[in-house]
């Protein structure tokens, strides 16, 4: 039944996808508990509960349902849903879920790791936990992990990998995948230096709404350098 309720879900038939999960939440189904949690959070086949979505998340984190963890942490870390801003209990609740293979809990660990929220920083970790997300084509470990290799923290200063990081997060329509290509390309890091690529690379992440590569944007056709 579980696939049936995923199904209504995936087609947007939040009604029947309420139903189906509530039931096989009550039936002690941990995969569904967390779904639903997520359908209160967000409105989606009934009204916003956020102390509901809280309960839900939290028995299925007890089961060590992956995204229940993932959730959870997103709340704890943001001060969210009802619960306090913890990032120690945040920290603890990605990695839980970065070893059960939800991608976007490698990332979380891994910044926290980088920054030292929550955890002491420790970049080679942080580098372990970006690469896995990388593995898995997470566009913005690639572009942290491109970060450290171009810095050298927690890894060999590495010009290449750093290109290929930067690329691959570029490659995917990442904003600040974007303009950090078009740095290396400017510099000449790990590549042939190509100001007209770079310039092309920083426009396209203007586009999407990078802030920094706006204000170069807009400094160049003040200065009449550019037209657009």
């Amino acid at each position: 039944m579980i696939k049936k309720a995923h199904d209504a879900y995936n087609n947007k038939d939040f009604e029947s996808a309420f139903k189906l999960y509530t039931q096989l939440s009550d039936e002690g189904n941990a995969d569904a508990m967390a779904s639903l949690g997520y359908m209160y959070q967000n409105a989606q086949g009934c009204d916003i509960d956020e102390e509901k979505a809280l309960s839900l998340y939290e028995r299925a984190a007890e089961l060590k349902q992956p995204y229940a963890l993932y959730n959870l942490g997103i709340l704890y870390m943001n001060g969210l849903g009802g619960v306090e801003h913890d990032q120690f209990k945040a920290h603890d609740l990605f990695m839980e879920a970065a070893t059960r293979e939800v991608v976007p809990a490698m990332y979380e660990t891994a910044l926290m790791l980088e920054r030292g929220l929550g955890c002491l920083q420790n970049f080679s970790e942080a580098a372990f936990w970006y690469e896995e997300g990388a593995k898995r084509a997470h566009l913005a470990s690639f572009n942290n992990l491109g970060v450290l290799y171009k810095e050298g923290h927690g890894v060999h200063k590495d010009e290449a990998r750093c290109f290929i990081c930067f690329k691959r997060a570029a490659d995917g329509g990442l904003a600040e995948g974007l303009y950090n290509l078009g740095l290396l390309y400017d510099q000449g890091f790990g590549c042939a230096q190509d100001h007209d690529m770079a310039l092309d690379l920083c426009r396209k992440a203007a586009y999407k709404g990078h802030a920094k590569a706006q204000e170069i944007i807009k400094g160049l056709q003040e200065e009449g350098k550019i037209v657009f």
